[in-house]
């Protein structure tokens, strides 16, 4: 077990980038409909300036969290959950508070522990600037529209610039509207560990008030050696301060 709790730590990075990445987007008006004409590089241009707007207007907020693990496989199946508020300060302090905890002690110790551990790394600005959805990171295709609860959006290919398991490739739907990311639906860069087989990662957002917001995460991470571990994370509660 101790070989799948390595994996499993390491697959959590790139949740963690993941989850600071896009941690803070809030309205800034542009157009309403969704535009064909409209290129990639216009949306990621509109993306970067509205992400810098919203991070000046995001000052402080609190929430809940829901953390849930479970691994099938060689050479024991594992559970455990654990409830975490977060709070956070702009313009990159994260803190963390468990207040409840069950299952695997060593899912919590190991896994949970580590994972909160690099969110609040990530939060750092250089961190953020090098896993940050631009340009500089990635390169992006459009492909095509669809709808959505709030108005429709733009999906992008997404294909990091460098080896990173930080980074990330897949799609990303980005809001018609505010030009902030909806979900995102990818797997790492570069394999974090020989002992991962695969990595797949599901992200979504909700819109708070003027803010949007980490809403729901799932990861699933196939094992070289057996097994199949889910993560999940629901996230609640949130109040601005």
């Amino acid at each position: 077990m101790r070989v799948q709790l390595r994996c499993l730590t390491y697959a959590t990075l790139t949740v963690a980038m993941l989850m600071t990445a896009q941690a803070v987007a809030a309205d800034v008006p542009t157009s309403t409909a969704l535009s064909e004409r409209m290129s990639a590089e216009e949306i990621v241009l509109r993306l970067k300036r509205g992400n810098e707007q919203r991070a000046a207007a995001l000052r402080a907020y609190e929430g809940r969290r829901s953390y849930s693990l479970s691994y099938h496989g060689f050479p024991s199946d594992r559970a455990a959950g654990e409830e975490v508020v977060v709070r956070f300060t702009a313009p990159e302090s994260k803190s963390f508070e468990v207040i409840s905890e069950s299952g695997s002690k060593m899912i919590q110790s190991k896994v949970f522990a580590r994972l909160l551990e690099s969110e609040s790394e990530a939060a750092h600005a250089e961190n953020q600037r090098a896993t940050a959805l631009t340009q500089e990171n990635y390169i992006f295709t459009l492909l095509g529209t669809r709808p959505s609860t709030h108005g429709g959006c733009y999906r992008l290919g997404v294909e990091p610039r460098r080896e990173n398991k930080f980074l990330y490739r897949g799609e990303i739907c980005v809001n018609a509207a505010d030009f902030a990311v909806e979900s995102i639906d990818a797997e790492p860069a570069k394999n974090p560990s020989f002992w991962i087989k695969k990595t797949r990662i599901e992200h979504r957002y909700e819109k708070v008030g003027q803010f949007w917001l980490p809403a729901w995460n799932q990861t699933v991470t196939n094992v070289r050696l057996g097994g199949t571990a889910t993560l999940s994370i629901v996230y609640s509660g949130y109040e601005f301060r």
